[in-house]
């Protein structure tokens, strides 16, 4: 391919997002423009005895207000779309505004729809609700008791749905030289995109058709649900995100917001607007993680790891959100043998109902949990045998030449040499002389620690028959359109939907080097379903290994016509003709020669085309990849901890993240960069916390500790490349590696730092408070 692929090129977005020049959803102003506000339960569980919304009807400004009985016949139910099979699944009714129970502190239980925003508010305050407060329950082991509240009548025991795989027996465990055991909290968090959720709609009575723009990370997704839900057909409903201030997994969601704002347009025949504010984003928008995870680890005393066993305890928050169900199952059970060769695995999830907000995907998405226990596990073991952690990791790690690799858990990695990356991660740290150094440090008091992770993922979202067979109710292949115009300018289409990854720049890249034009003079268009083909999204780290491989296949399909008719116009055969870096030559005469762009103006003009071939240059394809891809790496971090405050101070972190080849490597170490922010986020600060009623107390930036840059060191990375031979590019993806490795990496280190002082665990986040309990208690403190 040409040197642009693989070029550090600037990001083309940036010029309009730094300079305020981007359309996000709150930014679109359409005239007549009412807007909505959603009054929300200020109870976690509660029975709705009446709503009175008179004086909100009589305020000046309001248009109309809704109420969940005014919903009743005339709007469809909040759906799930994803159903692990054999998991005895219960979707219990999700209705866009409760009707008898509000089920989470944030449940929407009346909209109002007034001439600007601040009527609209203010006439929320005037909606008077009778409850019957109910005993709520938010933990999910306790949801899981006997005698525990009940979220849905229809749900009994809470139980959302319980799914097993993989083929470890009690009688592995019980033959094992060395078992170790460890109960983990996955805390749940909170996405806080720098956009909030808003959406705007826009009925035409005239023609029947219904416009929102939304901040989605999957318009075309949105568009089939939203029509179920709205009873619109898909052909009269276009969905528009093209500017989304950031979602990582938040944004996937159908919610029942945007649609109440697609009913509301509906129903008065005018433009209507809803953001939410901050506080309603901590409430409203789904949180992320939340598992309670007891693990088994066995193997021998040489260090040869032989099963692991989990069991996972997920809250799913009070409904079932899109993906949700797929997160603790699928995602999280499918990869928990991380990249080792442990010949046994097995995984038991339950999913529970809970008086908290639905918990769906957040960054990474059931694989950073599956990395942490995993990567927590090993350190454990390696502690429990005297070994090494990093001999251990080695020891076990599959081998460049066992690929494909089938795992216990019915996955076939792709491709991978794990042990170069890791030998490239420790060269860069110099772990041989941290350990030196760290021994003489803890002789004068202070006490460095190094954590270790080697993890890999499964990503790439597809194939189609896969996601079917697991329960996720759609296809995951990607389409794309590259259109040639007769100047040779060209327009790429995307399905995928980026909102921050940069690929308006990196698709520009591959199809700038596969046909040989100025990266300058290509296009690329997303997020709006009337300009694309149908598409799955952005998620799951698919976006350039199923959407990239599209506009791949479809720019070799443009290659393809455009040979046909050079050929013509040098008169040869057209086996005869060679394209490389934007010009067809003849074999042997190279001096012979009609650029990319004269054979796309001939194509318009079709004077001079060959037999059977039509007018026009542009080139389709509908990309169903034949397996998921495996990105891979090693992080390593060395923290210090200050035994009188329980302080952790970062002091170096190392990623070695192998994503198959890079398309430009200052946007893949952005990528790396914010997912390593997030994962040491999880790790050390971030954490919700409810009360026993249900109050959720960490819903402000007062309350919730967001990472700040000034807490980090600069970041030394790198990449290792090695292709997946199930994308024509050999690209495999890079969204989610940091968030994936990092927690476990500084969980790690601080575990390895506080080693002296017998503590063997720590829930997270590991808050300085914490940490400085668990030196005091010793062993106990764990």
């Amino acid at each position: 391919m040409a040197s642009v692929f693989g070029a550090a090129v600037k990001r083309r977005e940036d010029a309009r997002l730094i300079t305020g020049r981007g359309r996000y959803t709150d930014d679109v102003q359409l005239p007549g423009m009412l807007y909505a506000s959603i009054l929300r339960s200020p109870h976690a569980h509660a029975r709705i005895k009446r709503i009175d919304v008179s004086a909100a009807r009589a305020a000046s400004g309001v248009v109309a207000v809704f109420t969940g009985q005014d919903l009743a016949g005339k709007m469809g139910l909040i759906p799930t779309a994803w159903l692990p099979p054999d998991s005895g699944i219960r979707t219990t009714a999700h209705p866009a505004l409760a009707v008898d129970k509000v089920r989470y502190v944030g449940d929407g239980v009346a909209m109002v729809v007034a001439e600007d925003r601040y009527a609209a508010r203010d006439a929320i305050d005037l909606i008077r609700v009778e409850y019957e407060v109910l005993p709520a329950v938010v933990d999910q082991e306790q949801a899981l008791e006997d005698g525990a509240p009940l979220v849905h009548d229809d749900a009994p025991g809470n139980l959302a749905f319980h799914w097993k795989a993989g083929n470890a027996t009690d009688e592995v465990f019980t033959q094992a030289e060395v078992v170790v055991r460890q109960r983990f909290r996955q805390q749940r968090l909170i996405p806080n995109p720098m956009e909030p959720r808003s959406a705007v709609a826009d009925y035409n009575a005239s023609t029947g058709e219904l416009t929102m723009w939304l901040t989605s990370q999957n318009p075309h997704i949105h568009r089939l649900l939203l029509s179920g839900i709205l009873g619109i057909p898909e052909h009269k409903l276009r969905v528009v995100a093209v500017d989304v201030g950031g979602g990582f997994g938040a944004k996937i969601a159908c919610y029942p917001d945007e649609a109440l704002v697609g009913f509301a347009s509906l129903q008065l025949g005018r433009p209507v607007k809803w953001t939410e504010d901050r506080r309603e984003n901590f409430m409203a928008t789904t949180h992320g993680r939340d598992m309670v995870l007891d693990v088994e680890l066995a193997g021998t005393r040489d260090g040869t790891l032989t099963a692991i066993r989990v069991r996972n305890v997920a809250n799913m928050g009070a409904y079932l959100s899109t993906a949700a169900p797929g997160v603790p199952t699928i995602l999280f059970g499918l990869i928990v043998p991380g990249p080792y060769r442990i010949p046994y695995a097995g995984v038991d999830v339950r999913g529970v109902f809970t008086n908290t907000t639905p918990t769906d995907a957040y960054r990474g998405a059931g694989r950073p949990e599956a990395t942490y226990l995993l990567e927590r596990m090993v350190d454990l073991f390696a502690r429990e045998i005297g070994m090494d952690p990093v001999e251990v990791r080695r020891q076990n790690l599959i081998r460049a030449d066992e690929f494909p690799y089938n795992t216990a858990m019915g996955l076939q990695y792709d491709s991978g040499d794990y042990e170069q990356a890791l030998d490239k991660a420790l060269a860069m740290l110099g772990y041989e002389e941290f350990r030196e150094q760290q021994e003489k440090l803890r002789q004068q008091g202070r006490y460095l620690g190094v954590g270790v992770t080697t993890y890999v993922e499964i990503c790439g979202l597809g194939p189609s028959q896969v996601a079917g067979a697991v329960g996720f109710q759609g296809g995951l292949w990607e389409s794309a359109t590259v259109r040639v115009h007769p100047s040779g300018k060209v327009t790429a289409f995307t399905g995928t939907s980026p909102h921050g990854q940069g690929e308006e720049t990196t698709f520009a890249q591959i199809v700038s080097a596969k046909l040989g034009v100025p990266v300058e003079d290509v296009e690329v268009v997303h997020g709006d379903t009337n300009r694309i083909a149908m598409g799955w999204g952005t998620y799951g780290s698919r976006t350039t290994p199923v959407g990239g491989s599209a506009l791949a296949v479809a720019a070799d399909r443009v290659i393809e016509k455009a040979k046909k008719i050079a050929a013509h116009m040098l008169e040869v055969a057209e086996e005869d003709v060679s394209f490389a870096d934007g010009v067809f030559s003849v074999q042997g005469a190279p001096s012979r020669q009609v650029t990319f762009q004269e054979v796309a103006l001939q194509a318009y003009l079709a004077w001079n085309l060959p037999a059977g071939v039509e007018p026009a240059l542009e080139g389709s394809a509908f990309y169903d990849p034949t397996n998921f891809v495996y990105p891979f790496g090693t992080h390593i971090c060395v923290v210090e901890v200050l035994p009188d405050t329980g302080e952790v101070k970062i002091l170096r972190y190392v990623a070695v993240d192998d994503p198959g080849p890079v398309i430009n490597p200052m946007i893949a170490e952005g990528q790396v960069h914010g997912g390593i922010v997030q994962g040491i986020g999880q790790a050390l600060w971030e954490g919700a916390l409810y009360d026993e009623q249900g109050q959720l107390v960490s819903g402000t930036f007062m309350d919730y500790a967001m990472p700040k840059a000034r807490f980090f060191p600069t970041f030394e990375t790198a990449f290792t490349e090695t292709p997946s031979p199930h994308t024509p590019l050999g690209v495999k993806g890079i969204g989610e590696t940091g968030t994936i490795a990092a927690t476990p990496t500084v969980v790690n280190a601080v575990l390895d730092a506080l080693a002296p002082f017998g503590v063997r665990d720590i829930d997270m986040p590991l808050t300085p408070e914490r940490v400085w309990r668990a030196i005091r208690n010793g062993r106990d403190g764990a």
